[in-house]
């Protein structure tokens, strides 16, 4: 075949020019950040139809079905307060235990869920994968959308423990709704993040728990945030407050608990989470989509 065309003026045309005024693409290209971020909303119905189908097969199976949405946390907050609180004793200095562990409880099981879940969203989808064409940042969307609706439920349930235990209704919990907002973004962005790269590196599945298990410790979860002011200072102490969680955590807590202390001032503590969401959320959307050639291959 030859190489080139003969255009109207008689000029020769390149195969590239050729396939560029028909509008012809090369197989596999990897469409530009713009397009590719359309080509998903274009496919959202798809994204909610399949977040549908993973939370009725996920609950679907069992007696209780979407009870143990609550029940989970729930049971969780009962047994740390029983080993931490009543057994080892970290609830001294903290007015309101209960709700201060609850509270740490739930906002990390909506983070941890999303890394566990998210980082299948890959290896558990390839006969869709390699059977379909779609934006392959529909299945760790799908699986955040799954987690979001969960931790909504969740925090209802939460704000009823609040109540119960003596906190009163004050304006700052109109915080919780940009709140949710920050974390759903931050956890959407971890969600892409540990789908890609548990897409190449399977043996990280089996890290995961133990990562998750470190990084609940080290986010003021269990015990009082003051622990770490008591035994840290310098870098180590600065290293541990910039934690996207316990930043989480303590600002939920900020909203719904009062004569809390919190590990920094509360406008230091949002603008900081405004800065690990956007650099979690666009990041793990960025790394994922540079991979969106190699999903469902090898």
């Amino acid at each position: 075949m030859p190489e080139t065309a003969v255009a109207e003026s008689g000029t020769e045309l390149s195969p590239k020019e050729l396939a560029r005024r028909h509008g012809l693409t090369a197989s596999g290209r990897l469409p530009r950040l713009p397009e590719y971020t359309r080509q998903l909303w274009s496919y959202r119905h798809f994204i909610g139809a399949h977040a549908s189908a993973k939370m009725t097969s996920s609950l679907g199976s069992t007696k209780l079905g979407t009870v143990w949405q609550v029940l989970t946390p729930i049971i969780n907050a009962a047994v740390y307060y029983l080993i931490f609180g009543v057994i080892i004793g970290t609830s001294r200095g903290v007015d309101n235990f209960p709700a201060y562990l609850c509270i740490g409880v739930f906002v990390f099981q909506f983070t941890q869920s999303i890394v566990q879940t998210g980082i299948n969203a890959i290896t558990a989808n390839l006969g869709l994968i390699r059977a379909l064409h779609f934006p392959r940042a529909s299945l760790p969307l799908s699986v955040a959308l799954v987690e979001i609706r969960n931790f909504v439920v969740a925090l209802l349930v939460l704000i009823g423990i609040v109540l119960i235990t003596g906190e009163p209704i004050t304006a700052e919990w109109v915080l919780l709704l940009p709140l949710l907002a920050l974390q759903s973004f931050f956890n959407t962005g971890l969600a892409m993040f540990m789908a890609r790269y548990g897409s190449k590196n399977r043996d990280i599945k089996q890290l995961v728990p133990f990562i998750m298990r470190f990084w609940m410790y080290g986010s003021a979860v269990l015990y009082p945030v003051t622990l770490f002011t008591e035994k840290l200072d310098g870098w180590q102490l600065a290293l541990v407050e910039a934690n996207p969680m316990l930043i989480f955590i303590e600002l939920y807590r900020h909203a719904l608990l009062e004569n809390v202390t919190l590990a920094g001032a509360p406008v230091a503590l949002w603008i900081q989470a405004v800065v690990w969401s956007l650099f979690v959320g666009l990041g793990g959307f960025v790394y994922f989509w540079r991979g969106e050639k190699g999903y469902g291959r090898g």
